[in-house]
């Protein structure tokens, strides 16, 4: 009698397609996909195969790797693998830091106009928050202010971009600055706010891969916020990302990172001022 061999199901990844596409996506990304993710991984292909009209997982692969389909799917694969977990003042701590010590020192350093990156910005919630801060501080100081919002997924710069989101994601908005700030949809039924002109116009947004060779973005940036991307790479795209921020970061400039993320072990031209707060030599 002869064993029986076991098959994945059609609605599963086989092994060798599941390392196939952790490999693709870490190497392009810099997004680890370990095997506890498979399930994770499975059902957000499945929602971009509905789109692309692929009936199975390992046929989806087939078009990938052995079809044409890569060149024209890498981007929506990657949008559709990617974590997009964001809210605004998310991490308080950094903002209270930025207006009590950053940008004073900034202005007494005699920067008359600050520029700043968030440089995985998601659908927004970082760099309007930013906005927010820095619009008090020009009030105040008169010291003008650009954003630079980046991303790698095209599809939270879109809605990052519109400056629209769901009521319920500005609680944690002191009502002032939502006063000043967010405006109500015409339709109050629909639930949505949108982030007045006056802050819109004052961000620019482009795709950028932070595993790219060379970041086409100035090199004299006083603020960048780089939160909560880190944890996804591994120690090597950690420190080849950090070192590359830091060419981008001018001296004197500080560098943001999330409250789980560390520098232990790189090397970088920055000194610790703060809770995951650094400042460029």
């Amino acid at each position: 009698m002869e064993a029986l061999q076991t098959r994945p199901s059609v609605d599963q990844l086989s092994p060798r397609n599941f390392t196939r596409l952790a490999e693709l996506i870490q190497s392009y990304s810099g997004i680890k996909m370990p095997s506890n993710k498979r399930t994770m991984l499975e059902g957000r292909l499945r929602r971009r195969m509905r789109i692309v009209h692929i009936d199975n997982l390992n046929d989806y692969c087939s078009y990938l790797f052995e079809g044409d389909g890569l060149a024209t799917e890498i981007i929506h694969l990657i949008d559709a693998v990617t974590t997009n977990k964001t809210e605004f003042f998310r991490e308080p701590a950094h903002f209270r830091f930025l207006q009590t010590e950053a940008l004073p020192a900034l202005a007494a350093s005699g920067r008359r106009a600050i520029k700043a990156w968030s440089a995985a910005c998601s659908m927004g919630a970082e760099p309007y928050t930013l906005a927010m801060v820095l619009e008090e501080n020009r009030k105040r100081s008169r010291q003008d202010y650009s954003i630079l919002c980046t991303d790698l997924c095209t599809q939270v710069l879109a809605q990052a971009i519109s400056g629209v989101f769901p009521e319920q994601m500005i609680e944690p908005v002191e009502m002032e600055l939502r006063r000043r700030y967010v405006m109500r949809a015409k339709a109050a039924d629909r639930g949505l706010v949108r982030i007045v002109p006056e802050l819109r116009a004052k961000l620019s947004f482009a795709r950028l891969n932070l595993m790219d060779q060379t970041y086409p973005v100035e090199a004299d940036m006083d603020l960048i916020f780089c939160r909560n991307i880190l944890i996804y790479f591994d120690k090597p795209t950690q420190s080849k990302v950090l070192s590359q921020l830091c060419n981008h970061l001018r001296p004197g400039g500080y560098l943001f990172l999330g409250h789980s993320e560390s520098i232990v072990g790189i090397d970088l031209p920055v000194d610790q001022i703060a809770n995951t707060v650094f400042q460029r030599r």
